[in-house]
């Protein structure tokens, strides 16, 4: 593709797809994300760094915060925006495919985001002959969901700050199942790490609405153990690890859960 073209609504697509897996400060040209996508696109970092710049023109969630963006953006990126925000069950894991077929060349490859790092790219086990299309669409979406997820808490988690992104779950407040409309949420999510992320699960920990972490009854009647103690009452009390651009998680979605698991 020739630098200076149009932008097409797949090229947009793309670059939605990495404008939820970065935060506002993370649209420079001297990302290392965003010279790895305009290599692939065949653009230049600048290109792509003002396209995402004139994207968060578009975003409400930045006007609340008080950040205009870059102005400029087409009528293309305000249809393509609203297309993106109207239909995520469709959009996103289509945006997935696209953006992986950039990077990658097998069905049971993927890519992931790292900022300040780059794209690399990820081989899965190979694929099921008898999995479905609808399976592997889940599949591209939970990808998306995992990457803005861990990328929102700055790869760490949001309890402990463990800085092992490959001991990170992108935990979901309202679970995938029974509540379709936010299974793709950046605000239905919590970076956790495999213990704290099963401990929320079973709902042996909650938060409240000031983001603090809460210990349930049957937890507390553990703390004698001294690994249960180090794990858990260390960070009683204590709110989520959140970066000062981060996207916090929805209170009412943390109200649901200590609804559904009886926290007091």
């Amino acid at each position: 593709m020739a630098r200076g073209n149009r932008w097409t609504r797949d090229q947009l697509l793309i670059v939605l797809n990495l404008y939820h897996k970065l935060r506002f400060g993370q649209f420079d040209s001297r990302q290392p994300v965003v010279i790895d996508l305009a290599s692939r696109m065949g653009r230049t970092p600048g290109s792509v760094a003002m396209k995402l710049n004139n994207l968060a023109s578009l975003d409400p969630t930045l006007q609340l915060r008080g950040i205009r963006g870059l102005p400029g953006a087409s009528a293309l990126d305000r249809t393509t925006w609203q297309e993106f925000h109207d239909n995520p069950a469709e959009l996103v894991p289509l945006s997935q495919q696209r953006f992986d077929s950039l990077f990658t060349e097998a069905e049971n490859e993927s890519t992931e985001v790292i900022p300040g790092t780059g794209i690399r790219r990820l081989t899965r086990p190979p694929c099921d002959e008898t999995e479905i299309a609808r399976t592997v669409k889940q599949r591209r979406g939970q990808d998306y969901f995992r990457e803005i997820v861990l990328n929102n808490y700055g790869n760490r988690c949001a309890v402990t700050g463990l800085p092992i992104r490959e001991l990170l779950i992108a935990s979901h407040i309202l679970p995938w199942s029974g509540y379709e409309a936010e299974r793709l949420n950046v605000r239905n999510g919590i970076a956790l790490n495999r213990l704290h992320d099963a401990a929320f699960d079973q709902g042996l920990i909650a938060f409240d609405d000031e983001l603090c972490l809460m210990l349930s009854s049957h937890l507390k009647s553990r703390l004698a153990h001294e690994s249960v103690k180090s794990s858990f009452e260390t960070f009683e009390g204590k709110p989520l690890g959140l970066s000062t651009d981060g996207i916090p998680p929805t209170t009412a979605f943390l109200a649901k859960h200590r609804l559904r698991f009886e926290f007091r």
